[in-house]
């Protein structure tokens, strides 16, 4: 049915084509196809193409009929794409009318705002940068009231225009899953269904750091402390006029980070910790940003596919490490190298990265029982484990090679929908009109045809085609004439022209036969089958006049 609504037909004066009818009785066919017949997704894609049978130049002409996919009845931007990224499907998402249509937007419209929008996260990590990792190494110790008062100006962006707007993307995504009752299980937990995004989930992460940073800020510990000691000595500094000028003269700058309730406690240590890690997450949210390349997109996406497999080898090297440390502890030994499970595990974590010095061998040479544990753990970490750990990362490399760009058009896709929802309904429309989806394509050279689709040109050898992909029918064209018969694609009428050719061959060879065995008989049988045979002759030749 979906092959025969989206034939192109054609008479001597018009062009007949049921794409049209199609999407506006069925807006949602893509839906309802993804969730209960994907298997026909290719043949109603495949019909929103037309190729020439011609080729001028090694180009061939191709027609793409995205009217539908792009915008719905109302001219606002289709659910299509985001009904196949659902899918989740990575071979019917490079289908050539998904990738033609999803690559105009993206490049024509969504990449622009994107970028727009990643601009401001890229600047707020140039300043986190700056404020955590370069002032505070300039003239370390001897820092200048410039360079604190630049510090501070830093941080207190980072704090209101970094984390207020993470804030802000985190409550609104909470109420609106909360509005919808969009929640999922994890264990016993039931979680906003938006967290299931690891970049969602970044950001939350790095909210909470930068809100713990927030509350262990060092300037704010130091400005509260100075702020006390001129509260204290503003009384005395009025009888002592000489005494309160030395006290301001040796005062600390107001944005300086070292001062008695900072130094001398670990809440520096544990500022700086949290830095690191909100570091890390500054730099792995901008992974997003190779979505501008499918290639290295791609990349990414399997190395974040077979980290599992690395985490497999992990696991198995932390129960060895462990296992033999603690073998080892109970060995009657003066190895100080593994004197104790701790020592134990660190020296054989020192083993299995190459980092355990060389010299220390020596004394475990003395050791004859450490010496064969130590090297059955080699031989089983380094030799088996590291092996085994790189034919698993090239077997799951192998299973998700030929998907692995079907993904990264996946995840396009998905930034794609997101993006466009904030695009304004100007914008869009403004947009549309640039693809000019109303005008007539042509077939061929100076064959109008039908509108609503886009025409590429094509290298002739990427998809060969001798037919004509439209039906054309001659005759008269009135209304009072009814539609010609098509001949020819009925599985039926097939069928029944084999089996009459079979039969028909099949009746020969059965006359050969019967003439062959009366060729051996007397003079009057052979004339009697001479007779006999003329007459299932002609008998024959009435049959198959009669067919």
């Amino acid at each position: 049915m979906i092959t025969d609504l989206l034939t192109i037909r054609a008479d001597r004066d018009n062009y007949y084509y049921g794409c049209d009818e199609l999407f506006t009785r069925h807006p949602e066919v893509i839906q309802r196809l993804c969730a209960d017949a994907a298997a026909l997704l290719p043949t109603l894609l495949d019909g929103l193409i037309w190729r020439s049978r011609l080729a001028i130049n090694a180009q061939r002409r191709v027609n793409y009929y995205v009217k539908h996919v792009i915008q719905d009845g109302d001219g606002k931007f289709n659910k299509a794409l985001e009904w196949l990224v659902d899918g989740q499907d990575p071979k019917i998402i490079c289908h050539p009318v998904v990738v033609l249509f999803s690559d105009m937007v993206w490049g024509r419209l969504a990449s622009r705002y994107f970028f727009l929008g990643r601009c401001y996260f890229v600047f707020t990590l140039i300043v986190f940068i700056t404020s955590q990792s370069i002032l505070q190494h300039l003239n370390e110790g001897h820092e200048s009231e410039a360079q604190q008062i630049a510090t501070f100006l830093c941080r207190l962006f980072i704090y209101l225009g970094s984390m207020g707007q993470l804030f802000i993307n985190q409550a609104r995504r909470l109420a609106s899953d909360c509005k919808t009752k969009s929640f999922v299980s994890v264990g016993c937990i039931k979680i906003p269904e938006y967290l299931l995004d690891m970049q969602n989930m970044g950001s939350l992460a790095l909210l909470i750091i930068l809100l713990l940073m927030c509350t262990q800020e060092p300037i704010f510990y130091c400005a509260g402390e100075q702020a006390g000691r001129r509260l204290a000595a503003s009384a005395p500094a009025a009888s002592e006029p000489a005494a309160s000028g030395n006290l301001h003269a040796e005062s600390p700058s107001l944005f300086t980070q070292h001062c008695p309730s900072v130094d001398g406690t670990g809440r520096k240590d544990a500022y700086a910790a949290m830095s690191m890690f909100a570091m890390l997450l500054y730099w792995g949210l901008l992974i997003d940003l190779t979505i501008f390349s499918m290639r290295i997109s791609a990349y990414t996406l399997v190395c974040g596919r077979v980290l599992s497999e690395v985490g497999l080898f992990l696991g198995g090297m932390c129960f060895l490490i462990i296992a033999f440390s603690s073998s080892i502890s109970a060995l009657n030994h003066k190895s100080k190298d593994f004197a104790g499970i701790p020592k134990g595990a660190l020296s054989l974590l020192e083993i299995a990265l190459g980092m355990f010095p060389t010299e220390h061998f020596d004394t475990i040479k003395n050791e004859v029982p450490v010496l064969v544990a130590v090297s059955v753990f080699i031989i089983i970490v380094i030799v088996f484990l590291l092996n085994l750990l790189v034919a698993q990362l090239n077997g799951a490399y192998q299973a998700i090679y030929n998907d692995m760009v079907g993904y990264a058009r996946l995840n396009r896709g998905s930034i794609i929908v997101t993006t466009i929802s904030g695009v304004s309904a100007k914008r869009w429309d403004r947009f549309l009109a640039t693809l000019k989806l109303d005008e007539r394509l042509e077939f061929n050279e100076g064959d109008i045809g039908l509108a609503g689709g886009m025409q590429v040109l094509e290298p002739s050898n990427a998809n060969p085609t001798t037919v004509d992909a439209i039906r054309r029918f001659g005759g008269s064209t009135s209304a009072a004439v009814p539609w010609p018969e098509e001949e020819g694609n009925d599985e039926d009428d097939k069928f029944e022209r084999l089996e009459k050719v079979i039969l028909r061959a099949t009746k020969k060879m059965g006359g050969d036969g019967s003439k062959k065995r009366g060729g051996g008989s007397s003079s009057m049988g052979q004339s009697g089958s001479g007779s006999g045979g003329s007459a299932g002759g002609s008998q024959g030749g009435g049959s198959e006049q009669e067919e």
